[in-house]
């Protein structure tokens, strides 16, 4: 069952005005399943298959021109030499979308990108699903939607999301890590991987993975590079408009799957998560993988941070606007008081942070505004995005009273 993409417009845009179009992205975000859609034209050619890497190696004039309408490479970085042939060719050509790349390592892949393609390629970056993308007319519990998560194999073909990303962790750690990292010891990776899942939603603390890992701190600091090439994860900086002591320094790191955190964790069933002690942070994971895709799909680089200062006073995201910040705050519970809103509160009353719109995402089901702050429902998520910048049109949800 194929499911539309909300990128698929962006990237056929791309394909009018750049000779390469780039798409990187975890693997099984659905980088093929998506190519294979939109470029029924072109010659699909995996580069995983050893006769065609041999082939693309030995006579890549020839491989690349193939096709006259253009080739859809995938696992690009498995020949990367390609990179500086397809160069030629479009800087003679001068083509749009001749050649549609895939590549699941990004580091490699980047590293070859600048190198060989800087300004004639668009980069597109794939997660996978979007809560919009595959729930639109479902409404299943909070539960069921932070256990399966969204690796698009899971949720087209109904798989066991426990044995499916058992297998995805041994693909990715079997390989993909030996292949980005000289890691000698890919139990004690292992080790690691599952502390960072326990630590999701958490601020940092190097040494304290250090100590649990039994690895140095530069050790901690390179995995985690890995981790975030690789598309495991995300961290994200804290937000000070100067420089203040006062302020927590510490990133913030969010795992960019749920499914994956409850793998790691241990949790077999969508009802362990009920109760369990890490469920307010694996749902503000989901909300913030949310925002990093709406972000992606939207072609556009992040700007996300968070605050939190030496009061303990906190709020989960700021979007930095250059002269103005937007807010969120994320809480899974489903009834709405006026505790939720305290950190939103305190930082509009803060001139120098000049707070233009506030919004809450919470466990419940109505979209209501209060308190001048726009209160979302988890499933509506998106709706943050729907216009051109950040902002919901107030007319479209209905009003309540502030609370008591």
């Amino acid at each position: 069952m194929y499911y539309k993409r909300n990128l698929e417009e962006a990237i056929l845009n791309f394909c009018q005005q750049y000779p390469v179009i780039t798409i990187t992205g975890p693997r099984q975000s659905g980088k093929t399943t998506l190519c294979k859609k939109l470029f029924k034209d072109k010659l699909y050619i995996s580069l995983e298959d050893p006769n065609n890497r041999e082939f693309a190696t030995t006579d890549p004039k020839t491989f690349l021109l193939q096709s006259k309408n253009g080739l859809v490479l995938d696992e690009i970085q498995r020949v990367p030499e390609l990179m500086s042939y397809i160069q030629t060719i479009v800087d003679e050509t001068g083509r749009p979308g001749s050649y549609i790349l895939t590549g699941s390592q990004q580091f490699e892949l980047m590293t070859n990108l600048t190198q060989s393609l800087a300004g004639r390629t668009a980069i597109i970056k794939l997660l996978p699903f979007a809560y919009d993308e595959i729930y639109k007319n479902k409404k299943p519990s909070i539960e069921e939607v932070l256990y399966q998560g969204f690796y698009p194999k899971i949720l087209a073909q109904n798989l066991n999301p426990t044995t499916e990303i058992g297998f995805y962790v041994n693909t990715y750690i079997e390989r993909d890590v030996r292949l980005i990292s000289n890691v000698k010891n890919l139990k004690t990776f292992e080790t690691f991987l599952k502390i960072c899942a326990g630590r999701t939603g958490q601020v940092l603390n190097y040494q304290s993975i250090s100590n649990e890992v039994g690895v140095d701190l530069n050790t901690v600091k390179n995995w985690l590079s890995i981790l975030e090439t690789s598309f495991i994860l995300r961290i994200i900086p804290p937000y000070y408009k100067n420089l203040n002591k006062r302020l927590v320094k510490s990133p913030k790191l969010y795992f960019l799957d749920t499914g994956l955190v409850c793998y790691l964790l241990g949790i077999k069933k969508a009802n362990q998560l009920t109760g369990h002690p890490l469920l307010g942070a694996i749902f503000e994971t989901f909300v913030m993988s949310e925002l990093f895709k709406n972000f992606y799909n939207k072609v556009e680089n992040d700007n996300l941070y968070f605050y939190k200062d030496h009061r303990g006073i906190e709020v989960d995201v700021i979007f930095d606007e250059v002269t103005f910040i937007n807010q969120l705050e994320i809480k899974l519970s489903k009834t709405i008081n006026s505790s939720l809103f305290k950190g939103l509160d305190f930082l509009k009353t803060q001139e120098q942070y000049q707070v233009k719109q506030s919004y809450l995402v919470y466990g419940g089901e109505e979209n209501i505004f209060r308190n001048n702050i726009n209160v979302l429902s988890w499933r509506n998520i998106s709706d943050i995005f729907q216009e051109n910048s950040i902002g919901i049109d107030l007319n479209t949800i209905s009003t309540t009273p502030s609370p008591e």
